[in-house]
């Protein structure tokens, strides 16, 4: 993917009042040089020190997402982190003569507007991008993200509040005009009973209705109307697009996200930072693991599958292959016990198997599958993107798991494509449309 880095061709500046401390503070973007990435510089201590928007460099998640440097910090990066990755710029310093950008509407539309009267202007070197190959996931309690191999930059979210209210969700494919006009203007919000404790907390000490929304039972109290119905979620985004920032590099995923905070945002961003500064293959048909599935083989038991993937507890989502027709269709069995690591999180009292692991459990069957294939000798299938991907019904312990994994088109031994879906009792409970990268072995490391 050849596009340019950008910066800004002149510095802007913008004045408000911090979120959390409440003092008055200046924010100048200025431009950077190829390759300089993001800087925040805090101009009003001594040395004028930098801070670096890195997931090693963050300190602190609650409420918002501050990034240190020794004893300098800066809190609540997300939102002109956002609005920079949001309108595709590559290198900016941000200066601030406080520890904290001023909150203003409570949304990013504010440092969109800064940047584009800043002028984005093209460098003559390259933007590097982190293409995600294998599929990263993090859970917390009901909140969980999932990252998935995709050709582009994707976002589906599922926001609600604590009581199961305000249930809003939203997929949106990104690209600056898309975030300028469909995401920077969502606002922060918070429940009004969580006020009273992040007060006491020291936080939100310049909020008002002119920089938040309140959501007080069924009630909104904003200053203005909602900017959309679905308002909430779409805020949730533009804290995700921001906090994956502190990745360094753009990313080229899926991210599905279910109730996500900073806390689960920065615990992605830090396990596909390990991904992409590893030099592991991909989990699924990993180049390391030249076992194939044989043409006489119609069936396999656990040992297998062991042989076949590279996956290892509490990873490994097939249990048993009961059949291979025609190497065109697969049918593993993945059993579902009490027993299984993710329940005591998932949910507490009422456990429901994640559908990111019934995702993972169907481009394992599809990876097998396709090793199944006499072509597959020497080859090997990294797991690109998911589409048309549907929950339909909760999966609890004592379900079996029949997973029937569907190869529907090869196109010159390079690239695949599988329908999956699972099914417990004959009845669909959720379905996906995989799509695999067939690349030499020697060529995929």
């Amino acid at each position: 993917m050849s596009i340019k880095q950008r910066t800004i061709r002149s510095e802007r500046t913008i004045t408000g009042k911090s979120l959390h401390t409440g003092e008055e503070v200046s924010l100048t973007l200025k431009p950077a040089k190829p390759n300089e990435g993001f800087v925040f510089r805090r101009v009003d201590l001594f040395g004028k020190p930098e801070i670096r928007p890195f997931a090693a460099n963050v300190t602190e998640l609650i409420r918002s997402t501050t990034i240190s440097n020794g004893n300098a910090k800066v809190q609540t990066v997300e939102h002109v982190l956002s609005a920079l990755a949001g309108c595709g710029i590559d290198n900016a310093i941000i200066e601030l003569d406080a520890n904290e950008p001023p909150i203003l509407d409570g949304s990013a539309r504010p440092f969109v507007n800064l940047i584009l009267e800043a002028d984005p202007i093209e460098h003559e070197e390259l933007r590097s991008f982190f293409q995600l190959r294998e599929p990263v996931s993090v859970t917390a309690g009901n909140r969980s993200i999932i990252a998935l191999p995709h050709d582009g930059f994707r976002i589906t979210c599922t926001s609600a509040d604590d009581r199961g209210c305000h249930v809003q969700h939203l997929s949106i494919d990104l690209d600056p005009e898309t975030y300028v006009a469909q995401l920077a203007p969502a606002r922060t919000f918070t429940l009004y009973d969580d006020i009273e404790e992040l007060l006491k907390l020291g936080k939100i000490r310049g909020g008002s209705l002119d920089s938040a929304i309140v959501i007080k039972g069924d009630k909104i109290l904003s200053k203005e109307p909602l900017r959309f119905e679905d308002e909430f979620v779409r805020h949730k985004i533009l804290d995700i697009i921001g906090d994956l920032s502190l990745l360094g590099k753009p990313l080229l995923a899926h991210i599905i996200a279910v109730r996500p905070g900073h806390h689960l945002n920065a615990d992605l961003t830090l396990k596909l930072h390990e991904k992409m500064t590893s030099k592991k293959a991909d989990p699924i048909n990993s180049v390391e693991s030249k076992s194939l599935v044989l043409e006489e083989e119609t069936e396999l038991d656990v040992r297998r599958i062991l042989d076949v993937l590279p996956h290892r507890f509490p990873f490994v989502m097939i249990d048993r292959v009961v059949s291979i027709e025609d190497n065109e269709v697969l049918v593993g069995i993945k059993n579902v016990t009490i027993n299984e690591p993710f329940f005591p999180g998932h949910f507490p009292g009422h456990p429901v198997m994640p559908g990111v692991l019934q995702l993972e459990a169907m481009a394992q069957a599809a990876g097998i599958l396709l090793l199944r294939r006499g072509s597959a000798e020497g080859k090997v299938a990294f797991f690109m993107s998911a589409d048309k991907v549907k929950f339909r019904k909760p999966v609890v312990p004592g379900d079996q798991l029949k997973i029937v994994a569907k190869l529907e088109k090869v196109r010159g031994n390079k690239l695949a494509t599988a329908s999956v879906k699972c099914m417990v009792a004959d009845q669909i409970v959720s379905s996906a449309s995989l799509m695999f990268s067939i690349l030499d072995a020697k060529d995929a490391g």
